[in-house]
C-alpha cells in the first residue's frame, strides 16, 4: 500500500506508531459517526469542510508514500479534490427500515473492506442522505482518538451559542496532593508503583509470547480480522453512571464502564452456554490509555505544538485489563463487578504499564522493524479476548454547519478480536459501538442489552445504598 507519488527529501517520516497502523495485519481506519437533526445540506457540509482547520493540518493534506528504502513518509500535496473525499450516498444503504440498523450494517461492511485509498489524503466523509448520518473515515496513522476528537470539536460550535466552541473537560487530575502524603506515604506509593509495574510488565511480555486466555464463546484469534462483522449499539445515560459513582467511593466513569462490561459479558456467556465456565475464569481485554501530560480532550493549539507534552499523533499506551467470569444468577450484588473492576484499575493506575508498552513499541518499531512490531502486537490481540476504548466527547449539543448533532459514535476496522467496543460520551449520554465477528458472536444486539441491563441493575443497587 502506498501512493505512486515520488518521495522527496522534504517528505516527513511517519512516526513509528503511525507506521504500525499501516501494516496489513493492523491496518486501522477510525469511523466517527454523527447523526444530524435536520436534513443534510451537502453544499453546506462541503463548505464547512473546505474552510475547516482540518485542511490546514499537514496530515489531512498529505499522501502516504514510500521512499527507496520502503519506509512510509508523508508527502504534502498542493490540491485536495473535495469531491473525492466527500462521498454522497442518496439512497438507503440497507433494506432495513430501521435507520440505526442500516447504518450499523454499513459500518460493519466498512470494517472489513479494502480500507482507504492511498492516492489521496487518507480520510473521507460519507454522507448517508436517506439516514441523515455522516461518517468520518480517518486512517489511524493520522492520529489517535484524542487528536481526532479535538480536531473535530475545533470545527464545531455549540448549539446554544454558535459563537462558542464546545466545552472541553478540564483535564486536571483530582488526585491526592503528594505534599500532604508525608514521607511514609511517598515511600509506600513508590514501592507500590515498582511492584505493580513489575507484575504487569512481566504479564505484558508473556502475553506477547505464549500466555493466552481460555477459549470462550467470545474468543477470536489468528485471521479473525478477515471474518464478516455485525455491529450493535449499547446506549447509556451518563446520569445513571453518576448515580452509581455515589455508591462507590472515588469510583470513575472508566471503573463503572469496566464493571458494566464485566457483568454484561458474564450475562452473555451464561446465555450462550449456561454453567459452561468455572467461576473466576479470566477474560482479558486490551485498552488504550492516553499518555499525554493532561488527560482528556486537548486544546487544538496544544496539539499542534511539536514541543508540547500534548502533541498531535498517536500517543497512547496499551493496558491489559482482566475481567473474571461470575455466574450472574449466583452473584446477587450487581456492584460486586464494579468493586472488583475498581480494585484492578486502581492497581493499573499505580503502574507504568501504559508507558512501558508505548516505549517498547517505539523501540521495536525503530530498531527491529515493522514486521517484528506487527507480530508482537498481533500476538497480544490473538492472546486476549476483546478491545475497549472510551473517548470523552463534548458536554453540550454541538452543530456542524448549523445542523445540530443528535449523537456521536465511533468504531474502527476489524481486529483479531471477535469483540471490539468503542464508547463515546456526548451531551449526557454515552453510546458504545459493539463490533463482533458474526460467526462467533451472532447476536450483538443481545450483548448490547446485557450491558444496558447491567448498568440499570447497578443503578438500582446504588439507589438502595444511598437511601439507607
Amino acid at each position: 500500500m502506498g501512493s505512486s507519488a515520488p518521495a522527496t527529501d522534504s517528505d516527513e517520516p511517519i512516526t513509528p506508531a503511525g507506521r504500525l497502523f499501516l501494516q496489513p495485519q493492523l491496518n486501522q481506519t477510525i469511523h466517527c459517526v454523527m447523526g444530524f437533526k435536520n436534513p443534510i445540506d451537502v453544499d453546506s457540509i462541503k463548505s464547512q469542510v473546505k474552510s475547516s482547520l482540518m485542511l490546514t493540518h499537514p496530515r489531512f493534506s498529505s499522501l502516504m508514500v514510500r521512499d527507496s528504502h520502503g519506509r512510509e513518509r508523508w508527502h504534502k500535496t498542493t490540491h485536495i479534490d473535495l469531491d473525492r473525499h466527500v462521498i454522497v450516498l442518496h439512497d438507503p444503504v440497507s433494506s432495513s427500515g430501521d435507520h440505526e440498523t442500516a447504518v450499523n450494517d454499513y459500518l460493519a461492511d466498512l470494517s472489513t473492506g479494502s480500507g482507504l485509498p492511498t492516492d489521496k489524503p487518507m480520510w473521507e466523509f460519507h454522507l448517508l442522505i436517506a439516514h441523515n448520518v455522516g461518517i468520518f473515515r480517518i486512517h489511524h496513522a493520522l492520529g489517535d482518538g484524542i487528536s481526532l476528537m479535538s480536531m473535530f470539536l475545533a470545527s464545531c460550535r455549540r448549539a446554544d451559542d454558535e459563537g462558542k466552541l464546545p466545552t472541553l473537560a478540564s483535564g486536571k487530575s483530582k488526585g491526592v496532593n503528594k505534599n500532604k502524603r508525608g514521607l511514609l506515604g511517598l515511600v509506600c506509593g513508590f514501592v507500590a508503583m515498582v511492584w505493580f509495574s513489575l507484575v504487569f510488565v512481566v504479564e505484558f511480555v508473556l502475553r506477547c509470547l505464549w500466555v493466552c486466555d481460555r477459549k470462550t464463546e467470545i474468543s477470536g484469534g489468528d485471521g479473525v480480522e478477515l471474518w464478516p462483522r455485525k455491529l450493535a449499539t449499547a446506549k447509556f445515560r451518563l446520569q445513571d453512571m453518576k448515580h452509581v459513582k455515589k455508591a462507590i467511593p472515588n469510583a470513575t466513569i472508566n471503573d463503572i464502564l469496566f464493571g458494566v462490561i464485566s457483568s454484561g459479558i458474564s450475562r452473555y456467556l451464561d446465555h450462550r452456554k449456561p454453567n459452561a465456565l468455572p467461576e473466576g475464569v479470566q477474560i482479558t481485554g486490551v485498552a488504550m490509555t492516553n499518555l499525554r501530560e493532561q488527560p482528556g480532550l486537548q486544546e487544538l493549539s496544544d496539539l499542534m505544538r511539536s514541543n508540547s507534552g500534548s502533541s498531535w499523533g498517536n500517543k497512547f499506551g496499551m493496558l491489559l485489563l482482566p475481567i473474571y467470569y461470575h455466574n450472574s444468577k449466583s452473584n446477587a450484588d450487581p456492584l460486586a463487578y464494579l468493586k472488583r473492576s475498581k480494585v484492578m484499575i486502581d492497581k493499573k493506575k499505580q503502574s507504568v504499564e501504559g508507558h512501558f508498552s508505548y516505549k517498547i513499541g517505539l523501540f521495536v518499531m525503530t530498531y527491529l522493524g515493522p514486521k517484528v512490531a506487527t507480530w508482537l502486537n498481533y500476538r497480544i490481540l490473538c492472546n486476549t479476548s476483546f478491545t475497549i476504548s472510551n473517548i470523552l466527547g463534548p458536554q453540550e449539543v454541538i452543530t456542524v454547519g448549523g445542523n445540530p448533532i443528535t449523537y456521536l459514535r465511533a468504531s474502527s476496522s476489524s481486529l483479531p478480536h471477535a469483540l471490539t467496543m468503542h464508547m463515546v460520551s456526548y451531551a449526557e449520554r454515552a453510546d458504545m459501538q459493539i463490533l463482533v465477528a458474526k460467526d462467533i458472536i451472532p447476536d450483538p444486539a443481545f450483548l448490547a442489552m446485557c450491558f444496558e441491563e447491567a448498568l440499570l441493575d447497578m443503578k438500582e443497587a446504588a439507589a438502595a445504598i444511598t437511601e439507607t
